[in-house]
């Protein structure tokens, strides 16, 4: 069996020194911009966006599961190939989720305007 450690333990150091320096790069770009007086606004992030993203992908990755869950039973009571039947499932399902995000989406923005 391959050893995941070594491979974990690179990742995070190399992830940990990237944040690092992220951080110290953002936060010298934002005290230069305060300095020159841009408005602070521009630092908060929009709320609906993020609700939004978070909606989408929390109803496809419910609708990922939902084909899972059919592609076992698919997979069980049928003589498709367990890819076929795990495969087409997952991708129907998640299919259907996000044309389902998009139509709460839209009907959210109907009853906002």
């Amino acid at each position: 069996m391959i050893e995941l450690t070594p491979v974990f333990i690179t990742g995070i150091v190399f992830g940990t020194i990237f944040g690092v320096f992220y951080l110290f790069i953002r936060r010298r770009e934002r005290l230069t911009m305060m300095e020159k007086g841009v408005d602070a606004s521009i630092f908060v992030a929009d709320s609906k966006k993020f609700s939004n993203i978070t909606l989408k992908f929390g109803m496809l990755f419910i609708g990922i599961a939902v084909g899972v869950l059919f592609g076992n039973i698919l997979d069980v009571k049928t003589e498709l190939n367990d890819e076929v039947s795990y495969f087409s499932m997952i991708f129907l399902f998640g299919g259907i989720a996000l044309v389902a995000n998009y139509l709460v989406e839209r009907a959210d923005s109907r009853k906002k305007d």
